[in-house]
């Protein structure tokens, strides 16, 4: 039975002993924090009676789809079904893990965190240390380039690419000296051996001497999307010595794979617009953001992976590729539609200029780069024209290799209508029969991909409605009202049954909602973010009529086919009676009580009789 006392509250399900943060402690952070304030500092909110309704900091929107719960702290957007708590809401917005979100709430709204593993804080410790070393890294190397003689050099190549004062404070680009003195660095911050090198700022060499790790080098420090530095890439200047750009390995801080250089800053035209920029290196980055699209981030050296999706698609569904797209390989293109249909995202291709990258397509014709982003096109359809561009359509064994080549490239595709309206464009371009083409691709695929399984926005948008629905939401609102009055036959809609079930079992909401299977964890995480307005009687007593009516269509059903119908008469009858009762004001509670009852023990007594000829005990038969 629901809980009246729980089922309004909400707990985090906190696994002390993985974060390491006393579990009352982080209950006291989410209980002290004010979710409109924190959600309010993103989004603006307007008050909508007891809820407030913004547009949603996780996809790109012009009607308000996001609803915010500040008595339960739990928030839900009906168009890109981004839901959880408090904790969850900062985390995604700010990409932090569960503990740096719990210390972030508590940090805003002075909550002491206790620790109760001992190696978990002696690592955040540890951590903390570490990223104060790389910030007075990142200073040191700032200040070099801005104040030192021995970088003018690399003032004058910075200017020459057209990066102003402005530019390499915004972006806190550094120097890292060269010369005879092989640890300068080092010296300057004076870091112990193991802090250098967990860092990646440095190293002890043969001789046993400290050396800097980064020498000669314009440095672009590399931050995480909470802006905390964690490595560095640097670039050598004209004429100097190793290879063009170099970058710090991955520590305990820095893991390439799944980060993004420029997400600190772009995370928040990102969101607001839908849509970010995924260039190859800084230089692109820093383009992009003096041209007007502070949205681009880059990979750090390696190709675009799986991690690098799971963080982009927090920002924006719309990811626009700004490199050319056979750089990617081939091979990569099952990945992107694969990531397309995992994480919902949209993945096109910028229109570059052939041979132009985007850091010098933004020095030499800012408008042309603007311009690119805006005609970016689909993956497939980019390759198409790029091949058919290439190819030798004035003869029918050009247009055969052609379309041959073509329909390699579209058999990828998950999607058979997309596959189909690319054929028709290739028909066209090589002048052959689509019919031709379309068995030919069918003939050829041997995949058996299915089609792609992306449910559409329109169905997440659906609210569910009815009286079963209006008794949840009471109950996950207004519990006292409805608590000893509903039970399960009162459910006849398995999700519904199944959000009953979880809530009646959890102790709080936020167990229910862990416990729930998906669809009924999605109907409650609605439900916490909707006003709970009807009329607790008008909504049970509809909620036992509609039982009422489904056994008494039962038990018609069974009279029609049993030998002796007049045995059903009487409870018929009675039925019927109860039913009307319902709907008189002097007998319609009583009535209620009365029908949830016999209802129940009908259930069970059906259940029984279930059991019974599961196990062959029925009419005395033995196992």
């Amino acid at each position: 039975m629901v809980s009246c006392s729980n089922v309004g509250r909400t707990v985090s399900p906190v696994a002390s002993n993985v974060v390491g943060i006393v579990a009352e402690d982080v209950e006291r952070a989410k209980a002290a924090a004010d979710f409109v304030q924190v959600a309010g500092e993103h989004i603006g909110l307007k008050r909508v009676g007891r809820q407030w309704q913004g547009l949603c900091p996780f996809h790109a929107e012009k009607t308000p789809s996001f609803y915010l719960n500040p008595e339960l702290k739990l928030y839900h957007c009906w168009g890109c079904d981004a839901k959880g708590d408090i904790i969850t809401f900062v985390r995604e917005l700010r990409q932090l893990d569960f503990a740096e979100a719990v210390e972030w709430l508590a940090g805003k709204f002075g909550v002491p965190l206790r620790y109760d593993d001992v190696k978990g804080g002696q690592d955040r410790q540890r951590k903390a240390l570490l990223t104060e070393a790389m910030e007075r890294a990142v200073e040191w190397y700032h200040l070099r380039l801005l104040q030192s003689p021995d970088a003018g050099r690399a003032r004058s190549y910075l200017r020459d690419r057209g990066y102003d004062r402005a530019a390499v404070e915004q972006f806190r680009l550094g120097w890292a000296p060269g010369g005879d003195d092989w640890g300068e660095m080092c010296k300057a911050l004076k870091l112990p051996r193991d802090v250098l090198e967990d860092t990646g700022l440095g190293f002890v060499n043969k001789g046993g001497r400290q050396q800097d790790s980064f020498r000669g080098r314009v440095l672009f420090p590399i931050f995480d999307s909470a802006g905390k530095p964690v490595a560095f890439g640097g670039r050598v200047l004209p004429g100097g010595d190793g290879p063009k750009y170099k970058n710090s390995s991955e520590t305990k801080l820095y893991k390439k794979s799944s980060t993004l250089y420029a997400l600190n800053w772009a995370k928040t035209e990102a969101s607001s617009r839908g849509e970010v920029i995924v260039c190859e290196g800084y230089t692109d980055v820093i383009a992009f953001f003096r041209c007007g699209m502070p949205r681009a981030v880059a990979t750090c050296g390696t190709a675009l992976a799986d991690e690098h999706f799971r963080t982009l698609k927090n920002f924006a569904r719309r990811i626009v590729l700004a490199y050319d797209a056979d750089s990617a390989g081939q091979s990569a293109a099952q990945r992107f539609y694969e990531w397309e249909q995992r994480y919902e995202v949209d993945i096109v291709v910028a229109s570059l200029p052939p041979g132009s990258d985007p850091g010098e397509l933004g020095r030499t014709d800012p408008e042309a780069l603007r311009s690119a982003v805006d005609r970016a096109r689909p993956f497939l359809e980019f390759r198409l024209d790029r091949l058919l561009a290439a190819a030798d359509l004035t003869t029918a064994e050009g247009r055969a290799r052609t379309a041959e080549s073509a329909l390699a490239a579209i058999s990828e595709h998950p999607n058979e209508l997309v596959r189909d309206q690319y054929v028709m464009r290739v028909a066209d371009r090589c002048r052959l029969d689509p019919d031709r083409l379309r068995d030919r691709l069918r003939g050829g695929d041997q995949s058996g991909r299915p089609l792609a399984a992306r449910p559409p926005s329109a169905q997440r948008r659906a609210r569910r409605s009815g009286a079963e629905v209006e008794a949840l939401r009471l109950a996950v609102h207004r519990p006292e009202l409805v608590a000893d009055r509903l039970e399960e036959v009162l459910f006849a809609d398995e999700v519904n049954l199944a959000a009953f079930r979880a809530l009646a079992s959890a102790e709080t909401l936020t167990d229910a909602i862990e416990t729930a299977r998906p669809e009924a964890r999605d109907l409650l995480f609605a439900l916490a973010v909707e006003e709970a307005e009807s009329d607790a009687d008008d909504v049970v007593c509809l909620l036992v009529a509609a039982a009422g009516r489904r056994e008494l269509e039962a038990l018609q059903r069974e009279a029609r086919q049993a030998l002796s119908p007049t045995d059903y008469a009487a409870t018929i009858a009675w039925l019927k009676v109860t039913l009307e009762q319902l709907w008189e004001s002097g007998t319609s509670k009583g009535a209620c009580t009365t029908l949830v009852a016999w209802l129940s023990r009908s259930a069970e007594e059906q259940g029984q009789l279930a059991d019974e000829a599961a196990t062959g005990t029925m009419y005395g038969e033995t196992a």
